[in-house]
């Protein structure tokens, strides 16, 4: 395959025959020959430099050969381009280029439609300015009036302006407008095409510079809604859908535009919401969640909702075609297939006052209309609050009151949407919290496992209001039925069911947290139970109930008869996991909660536990650098849990672990977690080494100053923002390390301070409430400790350091950072009125 001249390129017979028999062969469904044989013949023959010439001459012009092939060249043309592209010959990108446009107009739409991917990739790789002829190639396709040429022009640019929607609002050099001021009349002419196709293409195109916004877009924008009111009610379902995409997007990025016309097209939408198509109801659907989102002016909903919630909650029953239907009549005793099983994240370990929050309403596995329509009515309800019962309720209770087996799914959507209302409609439900409960736990128990798996999550929704209401007797034994309620579905036989169960008394957990100490027990041998019986996918949401419960009731736990219920299980599952089974991932993050709850009653296991977290990561580094001699992939996750755990075992059990720490190679091995890639294994990390320093510096001392200097530049990144949480527990580390080892922290003390400054004086631009504290809390430690070095400079950073220190809750940290001002001010030769007039001010707001 040896290329003459690039010049005057031609393909030679041998070689075409070879790649395309390839071809065929890769996509036969009844060929013998080995696929990945097949692909590393491929991969060699990508190491010719013209190797993809080939593969558009076979997409272009191999007429005799099939669609099928063709089409096959063309898919691996696109991905070799993302990095062959850009080190070509020159007269071999002109060459692809050169048999790509007239295949615009190919017979085939199968052609066209590939043609059209391998141009939006070219101009991503490329640019419009390095493809001078395909603008005038488009345009001329565009005003052809052959279907054909019209629809390959328009599914090019639809996925260019899918792909890289800027190119086409940029300047190009010898043009008098941008291309996008002069393709867009001629999409909006497409509005009007008898052809459904054109029709679509040309929406959606136009609808991808919703956000953007373009100049040209914004002059013709009555154009262009005049061309939406004209296609609203088009006989295409996927033209209505592009419809309804086009005004959610303008509702939340552009309101303005559709206020003249919002009660038309409020009364669209809700129609649409009704559409025979889910998919099309689906886009209307999300029109009121994006509504409200905008925080525009509810009044001019408010005449909608008598009609609106009733289409919502019909729209939250069951399809017949939903895929949950098939799901939720799996047994227990079906093994999980591996596609069953979620991915799952590790949060890491942050130490500092912002929180983050989990979804765990996700109640649904797949977005869908049902999904959707309850969204719509808890953001609805969150807006309009207890307006909305005297229309939800009544429908409500018509399906409730349904009866026979027919009606099951109306009788669901309605115990959805009482869950979904639970928040925003608190005030008007809660006097009724009583009778609804007493509604409730029946329905825990249905025949129908979907009923029962609703009915768990809509009991959770209201579980802070059933624990405040547990103070007295009625309110208690209500409390103590929907525990004992959600215990019996955690050991359904139902899959879904036991999900639904388990999600649900977790959140039970959180709320009642020392409340469930008398029911320790029954609790333990229940989840214990579930422990023994369930399947994978559902053993990890069991683990995070165990760990859940764990924070709930703290050191209630560490009591010999608890211990003996709850622990065997978990160690012997423990011993059973492999140090690269990610099954062992939610293991560590249950392990982690169980040392914290159990304090110094975790050190009976703490030996193996630690020694299991070392071995862990040692792999994890050993896979990273050579996985072959590892025999499995590296995975950052099960560092960053075995982390997390270390931290959980440092701070539960103080310095008697201190011997495991002496003995063991942690110190090298944090070290080069600390300067990992991956910022979730710094940050991790950063805060084991901050709880290391608390308790055991002295055996960090020997790598001392490789420490402080990686943690110190986590605090000056090219990129703050995106790796703010290393920054933050890198901050925290140091001060930790600086009130242990004084003036050994005084080789970086200036240029920490240098990244800790501008943190403080843009404090506002980073939004970041723990990061400007603990930088505050460290400024103060390192003047504490080496006051000589920083008292210099203390008249550039005291005015934003005070401000951040006043916001601070008084603590021992909060201590440290006000012995660094004394210090500070001991060694400053000079006091003046303006800094003494601040100083008094500032210590009034924090006394």
């Amino acid at each position: 395959m040896e290329a003459p001249a690039p010049a005057a390129w031609q393909p030679q017979e041998e070689g075409f025959k070879e790649i395309c028999g390839l071809l065929e062969h890769q996509i036969s469904p009844t060929s013998t020959t080995d696929k990945f044989q097949i692909w590393q013949q491929l991969q060699h023959f990508s190491q010719f430099p013209d190797f993809n010439n080939y593969l558009a001459f076979i997409l272009s012009r191999a007429e005799g050969k099939s669609v099928e092939i063709r089409q096959a060249a063309g898919l691996l043309l696109k991905n070799n381009l993302r990095n062959a592209y850009k080190p070509m010959m020159p007269a071999y990108q002109q060459y692809i280029k050169s048999e790509l446009l007239p295949c615009l107009g190919a017979a085939d739409r199968h052609i066209r439609s590939t043609v059209g991917t391998i141009i939006s990739v070219v101009v991503q790789l490329g640019g419009i300015l390095g493809w001078p002829e395909l603008l005038q190639a488009l345009i001329t396709c565009l005003d052809s009036n052959d279907l054909n040429h019209m629809e390959g022009a328009m599914d090019a640019l639809s996925k260019i302006c899918e792909d890289i929607p800027q190119v086409l609002d940029s300047d190009v050099p010898g043009l008098p407008d941008r291309p996008i001021k002069i393709i867009l009349p001629r999409l909006y002419q497409f509005f009007q095409s008898p052809h459904t196709s054109l029709k679509k293409l040309a929406l959606g195109s136009v609808n991808q510079y919703i956000m953007l916004m373009p100049a040209a877009l914004y002059a013709s924008m009555n154009q262009y809604l005049q061309g939406l009111f004209a296609l609203a009610n088009d006989q295409a379902a996927e033209v209505r859908k592009l419809v309804c995409s086009a005004f959610v997007q303008l509702i939340e990025v552009r309101p303005s535009f559709l206020e003249p016309h919002l009660r038309d097209v409020v009364e669209y939408i809700l129609q649409v919401n009704k559409d025979g198509d889910d998919e099309v109801a689906l886009e209307a659907c999300e029109f009121w969640s994006a509504y409200c989102d905008a925080q525009l002016p509810p009044e001019n909903l408010r005449e909608f909702l008598p009609r609106l919630i009733p289409v919502l909650l019909s729209n939250m029953a069951y399809a017949d075609d939903d895929e949950s239907l098939a799901e939720a009549e799996e047994d227990e005793s079906l093994p999980d297939r591996d596609q069953d099983l979620k991915p799952r994240f590790h949060t890491s370990r942050f130490h500092g006052s912002d929180s983050v929050e989990d979804d765990d309403d996700d109640i649904v596995n797949a977005w869908n209309l049902r999904k959707c329509s309850a969204a719509a009515l808890d953001i609805l309800s969150n807006v309009f609050g207890d307006e909305i019962l005297p229309t939800l309720m009544p429908v409500v209770e018509a399906k409730l009151a349904a009866s026979g087996d027919e009606s099951w799914k109306d009788r669901e959507a309605a115990v959805l949407a009482l869950g979904a209302v639970a928040e925003g409609c608190i005030d008007g439900l809660y006097p009724h919290l009583s009778q609804m409960v007493e509604f409730l736990i029946p329905l825990l128990d249905d025949k129908f496992p979907l009923i029962r798996s609703i009915s768990c999550w809509t009991v959770s929704r209201f579980s802070k209001y059933i624990v405040q209401e547990s103070g007295h007797q009625k309110g208690y034994e209500h409390f103590d039925k929907v525990l004992m309620g959600l215990l019996r579905r955690i050991l359904d036989t139902n899959k879904r069911v036991q999900e639904a169960a388990c999600s649900a008394f977790a959140t039970l957990e959180e709320e009642a947290a020392e409340d469930l100490a008398p029911r320790l027990e029954i609790i333990l041998q229940h989840l214990m139970c579930a422990f023994g019986k369930y399947q994978r996918r559902n053993l990890r949401i069991v683990y995070d109930a165990i760990g859940t419960l764990a924070d709930a009731v703290g050191a209630e736990l560490n009591k010999p008869a608890y211990l003996e219920i709850l622990m065997p299980p978990l160690i012997a599952k423990w011993q059973q996991l492999s140090n690269s089974d990610k099954d062992i991932f939610p293991l560590l993050e249950c392990f982690t909660s169980i040392a914290q709850a159990l304090g110094t009653g975790f050190s009976q296991f703490a030996e193996p536990v630690f020694q299991r977290c070392i071995a862990i990561i040692q792999s994890q580094q050993l896979a990273k650098a050579d996985p072959v001699t590892a025999g499995f992939l590296y995975d950052k996750e099960f560092i960053v849990c075995s982390l997390d755990l270390l931290s959980g075992i440092v701070e539960s059990l103080g310095g008697g672990i201190e011997s495991l720490v002496s003995q063991s190679n942690l110190r090298d091995l944090l070290l080069q977690c600390c300067m990992d890639d991956v910022s979730d294994v710094r940050q991790s990390a950063f805060a084991l080494l901050g709880d290391l320093a608390r308790l055991f510096a002295a055996h960090l001392r020997p790598r001392l100053p490789e420490f402080l200097d990686v943690a110190a530049k986590q605090l000056n990144p090219p990129k703050l923002k995106e790796t703010i949480s290393v920054a933050n527990n890198a901050c925290w580390a140091i001060g930790e390390l600086a009130v242990k080892v004084h003036q050994e922290i005084s080789p970086i003390a200036m240029t920490v301070m240098s990244c800790l400054v501008p943190i403080l004086q843009h404090s506002e631009e980073l939004n970041n409430k723990s990061l400007v504290e603990n930088s505050a809390i460290t400024l103060g430690r390192l003047a504490w400790v080496c006051p000589e070095i920083l008292s210099p400079h203390m008249e550039h950073f005291m005015q934003s350091w005070c401000i951040a220190l006043s916001m601070i809750h008084d603590d021992i940290e909060k201590e440290d950072a006000f012995r660094g001002l004394c210090a500070m001010v001991r060694k400053k030769s000079f006091w003046s009125s303006k800094f003494t007039c601040f100083h008094v001010q500032s210590n009034r707001k924090l006394a």
